[in-house]
């Protein structure tokens, strides 16, 4: 099975981070479950490039990346990812649901409260081992 490169962003303003609820999907397992918004990398761009692009894309918003948090592989049943994910911030919280149909701004702690995107976990995992390498 062919992986994908794709990118997340871990996005925080002030003491939250954003989460994303997917829209519902052909794929039960990821339909309507939670997850850092983020998208594939095309053809020419960095990682970095791709993660900015996709949160305008998607969310109509601006961020800034500080650094790379985690790499998570994973097999879906029909599709692999290579997950990219990186710290990042924006001044405000204003954003437009261009493909997610839900978002909340949580603290770390509240992390787990969410029914998260199999893929994710692992990053839901890194942020509360290692909260204070999160960017203030």
């Amino acid at each position: 099975m062919k992986k994908i490169a794709v990118v997340a962003a871990v996005i925080k303003h002030e003491e939250k981070i954003l989460c994303v609820q997917r829209a519902p999907s052909k794929y039960d397992y990821i339909s309507l479950k939670y997850e850092f918004p983020g998208g594939k990398v095309e053809q020419g761009e960095t990682p970095e490039q791709a993660i900015i692009r996709e949160i305008q894309e998607e969310l109509n918003m601006e961020i800034v990346v500080h650094s790379h948090l985690v790499t998570v592989d994973y097999d879906y049943p029909d599709f692999s990812i290579s997950l990219n994910t990186f710290l990042c911030h924006s001044n405000d919280k204003d954003l437009q649901l261009l493909e997610h149909v839900d978002y909340q701004w949580l603290t770390i702690d509240e992390l787990t409260t969410l029914d998260w995107a199999a893929a994710d976990l692992p990053i839901v995992d890194e942020l509360q081992k290692n909260d204070s390498r999160c960017i203030e």
